[in-house]
């Protein structure tokens, strides 16, 4: 791995190319035609399955909960369409303009989706891992009465967060953005009567506004320094600006992205958030939201190229926060919150990741793409569970679950041994990658957030291993 490592540090361009698609390639992307054409269907789908299931009321009752999984999965085979053929074709761009948005003044905003690698590569997560959730729920909701209303607020989840990385401007991806927050907020107070369920709601929604405020700015500022918020138009001219504006713009982002992935100092709603049903628990903050702000950084990089100080903050702010996560993890008996800090400290790590500049952003991509697999294997272990020990998530109360609920004590271990970074398992290649990579800067700053990176997971070992041995 190591090996690796010092192969994409030799060639940063070509990775930064590859990692982050149209952020850092020369040219206009391609028009869309063909089946790209088709790409406004990836959100369009589970916004209308959204749109049904709340507007048609009672009488989807008996079916909204298929309809809600059908949304997602056929928008799985979609993305997997149309990534096969971005893959086969000579562009690694394509733009689809859809509507004109805003067009007042000098301002004049269309509204388009582009498909790259980077964004393609979030299509398949979020649909993928949705899809697997979507199906999960419809038996561990089975008893809820308002099983409907949570199916159409996973789609409207979904349509978001598809919108957010999607999007070909900065504007594109602050609608998505807040969409999310939106439906972050109706998923977890969705048992609203419990006011522990409301009270956690509320610290999501409003920490995330915290956050929303910084990405707002940084938006002014790009149409006051540029003239314009597309991605293409945003990072062909940020080279011109003054270094202070750069790195103000750089630093308001993190804002954003702090907000978003439950990163310090904004990390404290993520574990609150646990109050809402499993599924929520999974999607949300395993594969999904939480990762939005790794999103927004590597999607940002080449503003983050451009000034040292910003991304020497994304680096602090990595490392103290996977720190905080894997110690924190270790003080609860909650299930769901032992994974909720894991979760933390593991965007940690792609924090970490992405500060490195162009060595870390596949390192990151990487790991953030294993975890999402992983870790919602592990909250989903954790709702079976807690089924089977009548909600209860003290793990004090657990032990020898493994007699009785084999399958699910297997995929939990399994989820685990990835966490930790067992041989071959996917933690192995991706979060050693990132602690290599922090090594290898070879300076004083690179030895201390490479040992901050192996001391919390050596904690994150011992955090984990108590929740796997409960059962």
């Amino acid at each position: 791995m190591g090996t690796l490592v010092q192969t994409l540090a030799s060639s940063p361009s070509t990775l930064s190319t590859y990692a982050v698609g149209l952020a850092t390639h020369e040219g206009e992307a391609h028009a869309a035609t063909g089946v790209t054409a088709y790409a406004w269907l990836l959100v369009a789908l589970p916004l209308l399955g959204a749109a049904v299931l709340l507007l048609g009321g009672r009488r989807t009752d008996r079916w909204g909960h298929l309809l809600g999984c059908a949304t997602v999965i056929v928008a799985f085979v979609l993305g997997l369409i149309l990534t096969v053929d971005l893959a086969s074709s000579d562009s690694m761009a394509v733009s689809a303009d859809l509507f004109t948005f805003i067009s007042t003044g000098s301002l004049d905003i269309t509204a388009g989706l582009l498909i790259d690698p980077l964004s393609m590569a979030f299509v398949l997560l979020i649909t993928g891992v949705g899809s697997l959730i979507h199906v999960y729920s419809i038996g561990y909701m089975a008893h809820d009465e308002g099983r409907r209303r949570f199916f159409a607020y996973l789609n409207l989840f979904v349509a978001a967060m598809l919108l957010l990385v999607l999007g070909n401007s900065y504007v594109a991806l602050y609608v998505g953005w807040e969409g999310v927050g939106l439906a972050s907020y109706l998923l977890i107070a969705f048992w609203y009567r419990r006011p522990a369920a409301a009270t956690a709601a509320k610290k999501a929604f409003i920490m995330n506004r915290v956050g929303d405020v910084g990405l707002a700015l940084a938006i002014f500022i790009m149409f006051a320094q540029l003239g314009t918020t597309s991605y293409e138009g945003v990072f062909a001219g940020v080279g011109t600006l003054a270094g202070g504006t750069i790195t103000a713009m750089g630093l308001l982002l993190l804002l954003g992205a702090c907000g978003k992935s439950g990163q310090f100092p904004l990390q404290a709603w993520l574990p609150d958030a646990m109050e809402g049903p499993t599924p929520v628990s999974a999607l949300i903050h395993a594969a999904t939201m939480v990762t939005a702000g790794v999103y927004l950084i590597a999607r940002s990089a080449p503003i983050y190229d451009l000034t040292p100080t910003a991304r020497t903050v994304v680096l602090a702010v990595g490392a103290i926060t996977l720190l905080i996560g894997a110690i924190a993890g270790c003080a609860y008996d909650d299930i769901k919150k032992v994974l909720a800090w894991s979760t933390v400290s593991q965007i940690g790590y792609m924090f970490l990741a992405v500060g490195l500049g162009p060595v870390g952003y596949v390192a990151a991509l990487a790991h953030l793409y294993g975890h999402g697999f992983f870790k919602a294997g592990l909250f989903l272990g954790a709702g079976s569970v807690m089924h089977g020990m009548n909600d209860s998530v003290d793990m004090r109360r657990f032990g020898g679950l493994w007699k009785k609920m084999p399958i699910t004590f297997a995929t939990f271990a399994l989820g685990y041994l990835a966490l930790i970074g067992f041989p071959l398992l996917t933690g192995y290649w991706t979060k050693d990658a990132i602690i290599e990579a922090t090594f290898d800067r070879g300076d004083v700053w690179g030895w201390l957030l490479g040992g901050a990176a192996v001391l919390g997971g050596a904690v994150v070992v011992a955090g984990a291993l108590l929740a796997v041995t409960s059962g």
